[in-house]
């Protein structure tokens, strides 16, 4: 079962960072290269423990659907998502978040499974590992970006007050 694990330092207040993590409509914005969107579920604002979404994407050509569901929650350090439909056998992605002086460590730790037994297994060594890889990669660090834009606009903001 491959995991990955990323870590992403923001310069931005833990409680921001986890946040936006867990918005529906910035994960749009940082998965916009797969053209990813909810289609049924939570279909915007803040997900919770407990909450169902169902994401539509485009992944190798190929328009997929996938529901991941909340099963645990602690505000602000840890959420974690689990498939419970979709082209995986099985996946979890556990969200980390801790504060350090300056900003927050988003920890993004993914444990998957392949569908389709000793074929899915070759498919994770030649492609698809490195693929998830890079898609948890690019959406952290568009999450970053948001997170520090969002932080300069209420330093900004504030300095006017």
């Amino acid at each position: 079962m491959p995991v990955i694990e990323h870590q992403t330092y923001i310069k931005a207040p833990i409680e921001l960072c986890f946040d936006l993590a867990r918005n529906v409509e910035i994960h749009t914005k940082t998965t916009a290269k797969t053209k990813e969107r909810a289609i049924a579920g939570v279909m915007e604002g803040l997900l919770e423990k407990g909450d169902v979404v169902t994401w539509e994407a485009v992944h190798f050509g190929i328009k997929q659907k996938l529901t991941a569901q909340i099963t645990e929650m602690t505000k602000p350090y840890q959420f974690i998502d689990i498939m419970v439909e979709g082209v995986f056998h099985s996946f979890t992605h556990t969200h980390n978040f801790q504060e350090v002086e300056g900003g927050t460590i988003m920890l993004d730790r993914f444990e998957y499974q392949s569908p389709l037994g000793l074929f899915g297994k070759i498919a994770d060594s030649l492609f698809l590992e490195a693929y998830m890889e890079n898609f948890i990669i690019t959406r952290a660090n568009e999450l970053k970006k948001i997170a520090e834009t969002e932080q300069n606009k209420n330093k900004a903001f504030k300095k006017r007050s």
